[in-house]
């Protein structure tokens, strides 16, 4: 009896934890997107000039100023900051973002068309991430000092320190210009509509691989150093001594008693990669002119598509505080030191 009732009580501590946190990102959401409203009010472009400027343009139009009265009443951009941001909030929550100026289309339909790739991208990375930093982490903190602990330091703090766009650069200039195993730029070849279906797919993928090694390179190398750390912090512990002086082997040391102990990282890791699946690399498609959400919200932001860009900087905000929670939840299930109170 004593046992079901602590059970129902952990239970209900952690619903009431999960509902006051929920509650909680709420609140902060709310003010980060009035913020985000703010700033993009306060953009010094806007494509509704753009528009306007084009149209006065035109022979026997109407003023530049006249144009943009009748574009800013038609977005709701002629009301105050306030009444603007409780007007595209009421929408929002109704799943209405509006049409992006940019695009034309609605903002939510541009977004659908263009996160899968950076979904995949994004996915493919992490995993990768995971399956080459674990490894070398480990090697590296159970070697110390050791040469295969100094060529992972060395490689850790190589991809560390590039900038993105040198690694692009070079990584293009290798096997684009000299090899021509890939091109430049782009996410389909000039003979993808003569494709069959899986030929197509097999040409967005040839496409993707400098990018996805570029990004790999970027951030693999803080990975292998936070497990590397937390490894090393973890092996000089008393509880590890102790392992070790009741005989057990080695491997059932490290990869048994230390690494439990290291997925508190790992967790860390994965609920702060969450908005990542989602948000896109803005730096890298830009580079590789990969249509994916972050080249196109870049494209949004600098033509001043306020629909589009609000969408997006929001999106990724919650799916940073979603990703925060997620995390703190797991640090339960991955610590049993971890108790919510």
């Amino acid at each position: 009896m004593r046992a079901f009732t602590a059970i129902w009580k952990s239970r209900f501590v952690v619903k009431k934890y999960i509902i006051k946190r929920l509650l909680w990102s709420v609140l902060i959401l709310f003010i980060v997107a009035f913020l985000l409203y703010i700033l993009m009010r306060s953009l010094p472009t806007s494509y509704l000039e753009q528009i306007a400027r084009q149209k006065s343009q035109q022979p026997g139009s109407k003023t530049f100023e006249e144009w943009m009265q009748q574009l800013e009443a038609t977005y709701g951009m002629d009301k105050g900051i306030v009444p603007g941001f409780f007007a595209w909030l009421s929408k929002a929550i109704r799943g209405d973002f509006g049409d992006s100026w940019k695009y034309t289309v609605p903002v939510t339909q541009k977004f659908a068309e263009v996160v899968g790739v950076s979904f995949w991208m994004g996915l493919i990375v992490m995993v990768l991430e995971m399956l080459i930093s674990i490894p070398l982490g480990i090697i590296a903190a159970t070697k110390q000092y050791s040469a295969a602990d100094n060529a992972i330091s060395v490689v850790a703090l190589a991809g560390i320190s590039l900038p993105t766009f040198f690694t692009a650069s070079l990584l293009k200039l290798i096997f684009s210009v000299k090899l021509g195993w890939f091109d430049l730029n782009g996410l389909v070849g000039r003979n993808y509509d003569f494709l069959s279906p899986m030929g197509k797919r097999g040409d967005i993928a040839l496409h993707l691989v400098l990018p996805i090694i570029t990004l790999l390179i970027a951030s693999i190398g803080g990975y292998m150093r936070y497990i590397r750390t937390n490894m090393l912090e973890v092996l000089s512990s008393d509880y590890i001594r102790t392992a070790r002086a009741k005989g057990l082997s080695e491997r059932r040391v490290v990869y048994h008693h230390a690494f439990r102990n290291t997925l508190i990282t790992l967790v860390t890791i994965w609920g702060t990669s969450l908005p990542a699946l989602f948000s896109g690399a803005m730096i890298t498609e830009q580079l590789f002119s990969i249509p994916g959400i972050g080249y196109i919200s870049y494209q949004a932001m600098i033509s001043g598509d306020i629909p589009f860009s609000m969408f997006y900087l929001v999106f990724i905000a919650a799916l940073t505080l979603i990703g925060n929670l997620i995390t703190d939840i797991l640090y339960a299930v991955v610590d049993p030191r971890v108790r919510i109170a």
